[in-house]
């Protein structure tokens, strides 16, 4: 015999057991606003994950998760995610031109560039999460603008 979630409590309308919510996924739940605001700051601090290479996937399973329970927590959690990107595309393309360049010498210079060129958005991102936790809902230049179509949408 299978006991239910209340152990032997009886059912009560409107206590939270009713048959409607019982089966209703946490996905439905809304979330407090410390919750939105931690989810908000972790989905930013996923771009300390570039120092094991996996610095969009942090953002990436954060927005998969919170996106129907929270337009806030989905908005920076997306907003993070193509600032992740863009960068990832960015230090690629900069790190071939520099291999390229090696041929006219210039590219040796270039090349240790590189880390300091990755330092760029680790350095954003956190400051994006300290902005967030202090409350602001902080926007990325260009990249919220292109989500929202420049209306805020927090």
């Amino acid at each position: 015999m299978e006991r239910e979630p209340n152990y032997g409590r009886h059912h009560e309308p409107g206590d939270g057991m009713d048959s409607e919510t019982r089966g209703m996924s946490h996905g439905a739940a809304t979330m407090s606003e410390n919750d939105e605001r931690t989810w908000s700051m972790l989905s930013h601090l996923s771009v300390l994950l570039a120092f094991v290479g996996l610095m969009p996937l942090g953002s990436l399973i954060i927005w998969l998760i919170y996106k129907d329970r929270s337009p806030r927590v989905g908005f920076h959690a997306l907003q993070a995610l193509w600032y992740q990107v863009a960068w990832v595309v960015i230090i690629i393309a900069y790190s071939l031109l520099s291999v390229v360049m090696m041929v006219v010498l210039i590219g040796f210079v270039m090349i240790f560039l590189v880390p300091v060129l990755a330092l760029i958005p680790i350095i954003h991102g956190c400051y994006a999460a300290y902005k967030v936790n202090q409350g602001v809902d902080y926007r990325y230049p260009f990249i919220a603008d292109k989500l929202d179509g420049g209306q805020r949408m927090v």
